[in-house]
């Protein structure tokens, strides 16, 4: 996971070591289940006010790269 956005952060210890934004007890999968709810990003940045617009960019890559992350993973084995 070395390649990914810096506002993406794995800390082991934080979150069961899921990939949150910003350091922040903010997983990537909470922010796409909200979009994926029907909530707009206005409305997501208005109910939690300690993300950011640029937040929502860095999670868009993150699930963009997920097939290139499954492709690695299976070419090692």
């Amino acid at each position: 996971m070395a390649d990914l956005n810096p506002r993406i952060t794995v800390e082991a210890g934080k979150m069961g070591g899921k990939p949150c934004i910003r350091g922040l007890r903010f997983s990537v999968y909470d922010l796409a289940s909200y979009l994926a709810s029907g909530m707009t990003e206005d409305e997501i940045l208005k109910e939690f006010p300690y993300l950011e617009k640029e937040d929502f960019q860095a999670v868009y890559e993150f699930f963009a790269s997920i097939p290139e992350r499954i492709a690695v993973l299976e070419a090692a084995r």
